[in-house]
């Protein structure tokens, strides 16, 4: 049955016009397949015009492959036998590309130059390509066999999604966390990434050394992840994500909001936050200190204790020992961390709140030291 068919498909392709008629009985018959009224009236159109005739036995032919529910990697194949030379898919979002020859196999010889193609679209989103490879010219129905693959195809990415890879489309991902972008297309862009709509999506800003389908992998194992780069940083997008996880030399802010694009902005804002002593800050963490992120910088370098601290940076050594102290609030745990005598560190403390005008033993001039510290790390200078 297989060769039959096969022989049929090659017919249909290469000499629509030798498709030999059916019997009146044959013709009413019912199908397997629910084609007999399509097969019937290609067979009539044939005899008039051979193209018309093929096209309509292309179009029921992926009529069934659509009713079949069939996936990717099945529709490729099915199309390569049908064009009888090479047939590839590749979607954007992932960036993987799935051929088949007309055997069946994945070619083993390097991708030709396609002789035709045609644009995958899913709500008038160009999500991918579809090609054939055919040695020569193409052939007249190639055009009507690329059309149906891709609308098969977009029929396909919708029902199963897309394949279970870590980087994506940057245009998609920042579609997702765009303030800018309407909530269908936000959800279609959720929908091409594999996320349901409907569910939360926590997003962190990522700046790694580490590549970020390795940093996607490690926080979120077992989960569906999505990464792409996006101007100076990196994107995670995850329905839950380990914060634990992230590397040591991985500097990373997590939003905490449920709507994508406002958990971009907390993640971008935490970012700001991290330090080499802290590289990976939660916004629900942050609490009212994430008020400081929206200090017009002006506001901030005019303040006296953090232009201050600003002049206290100007020394590597002091910044690191008035840091220290701010995040321990004890001499004797800065000093251990320094790797230095209490005492010593106690009189270069004393230096130090005296540069500052500030009280650096009292519970109240910590505080000011460290709001300081924070607001003149967040002008980034």
């Amino acid at each position: 049955m297989t060769a039959i068919l096969t022989a049929a498909r090659r017919r249909i392709i290469r000499h629509p016009s030798r498709i030999p008629p059916r019997s009146h009985a044959a013709r009413r018959a019912p199908t397997r397949l629910s084609l007999s009224g399509m097969e019937a009236l290609a067979v009539r159109l044939s005899g008039l015009d051979p193209y018309v005739g093929g096209a309509i036995r292309v179009v029921a032919f992926y009529d069934t492959m659509m009713r079949r529910r069939v996936d990717l990697p099945a529709l490729t194949r099915a199309s390569s036998g049908l064009a009888e030379c090479v047939a590839g898919l590749r979607l954007h979002g992932s960036g993987r590309a799935i051929r088949m020859g007309p055997d069946g196999r994945e070619p083993s010889g390097p991708p030709s130059p396609p002789s035709s193609s045609a644009p995958l679209t899913l709500d008038d989103e160009e999500i991918g390509t579809v090609w054939l490879e055919r040695p020569g010219p193409p052939n007249p129905l190639d055009e009507v066999l690329l059309d149906r693959l891709a609308i098969a195809a977009a029929a396909a990415v919708e029902r199963y999604g897309p394949a279970r890879t870590t980087m994506a489309d940057p245009a998609l991902v920042e579609l997702v966390i765009s303030p800018d972008t309407d909530e269908a297309a936000r959800a279609r862009a959720l929908r091409l990434l594999g996320f349901a709509a409907e569910l939360p999506v926590r997003v962190a800003a990522v700046r790694s050394p580490v590549p970020l389908d390795r940093v996607g992998a490690l926080v979120c194992p077992g989960h569906p992840v999505k990464a792409a780069p996006l101007a100076d940083v990196g994107v995670l997008l995850a329905m839950t994500l380990d914060a634990a996880r992230f590397p040591a030399d991985v500097r990373a802010g997590v939003g905490a909001a449920e709507s994508p694009d406002r958990s971009w902005r907390q993640a971008r804002t935490a970012l700001r936050f991290t330090t080499p002593r802290e590289p990976v800050v939660r916004y629900a963490d942050l609490g009212a200190l994430a008020l400081l992120a929206e200090l017009p910088p002006d506001t901030a370098r005019a303040n006296p204790d953090v232009a201050a601290v600003a002049r206290v940076a100007a020394s590597p050594e002091n910044l690191e020992t008035l840091d220290t102290y701010c995040a321990t609030g004890s001499l004797r745990r800065a000093a251990d961390l320094l790797h230095r005598h209490h005492s010593s560190v106690a009189r270069r403390i004393e230096q130090l709140g005296r540069t500052l005008g500030i009280d650096l033993t009292d519970p109240t001039g910590l505080t000011r030291a460290r709001l300081a510290l924070t607001a003149w790390r967040l002008l980034g200078e």
